[in-house]
């Protein structure tokens, strides 16, 4: 078994029967793991006006966090120990994902002066308020438009680490 399998398997158990509808979504990089999973339907909701409608929905996402926090730090300490990530939380309800936490880490960049150019020009334009900020947008904006692709890359890299883990152990 590798280490996101344990992981995923790890925190099905641990999560408390009936917060989810499904098996949590669980993500991972090297900083972060996220938890999300999809709550029950609020039927009460059906016949609603669309904004008494999101605003039940907004009141449900709420209740379910309150309830559930005390568990849920109880249980992303136990994870950030051993597993050494930091745990995000989120739901999803119907179409709608609230998260709840998620992890802001600095990544460092070498950009020439075009890359930089563009990014002053996001800034100039009001599109972000720094050089930053700008790269997070553009980040976004290409992981928008290529989600199929990213996707398919992640499996192929998952299949690589799969075989990997079955092969041979490389003695020094």
């Amino acid at each position: 078994m590798n280490a996101e399998e344990q992981l995923k398997g790890w925190f099905t158990g641990r999560l408390p029967e009936g917060w989810f509808t499904e098996r949590p979504e669980i993500v991972l990089d090297r900083e972060e793991i996220t938890v999300l999973g999809a709550l029950p339907p609020l039927t009460v909701v059906d016949d609603l006006p669309e904004v008494e409608r999101a605003a039940a929905l907004e009141g449900y996402v709420e209740r379910f966090r309150e309830e559930t926090r005390e568990r849920r730090i109880d249980i992303a300490r136990e994870a950030e120990h051993r597993f050494r990530r930091k745990v995000s939380w989120g739901v999803t309800v119907g179409p709608e994902t609230v998260m709840f936490t998620t992890l802001s880490v600095p990544v460092m960049t070498r950009l020439r002066q075009p890359e930089r150019q563009t990014l002053d020009t996001l800034v100039a334009a009001g599109v972000a308020r720094s050089r930053s900020d700008a790269l997070a947008w553009c980040v976004r904006l290409v992981g928008k438009h290529t989600d199929t692709w990213l996707a398919d890359l992640r499996d192929a890299l998952q299949h690589v680490d799969r075989v990997r883990a079955e092969g041979p152990d490389v003695v020094d």
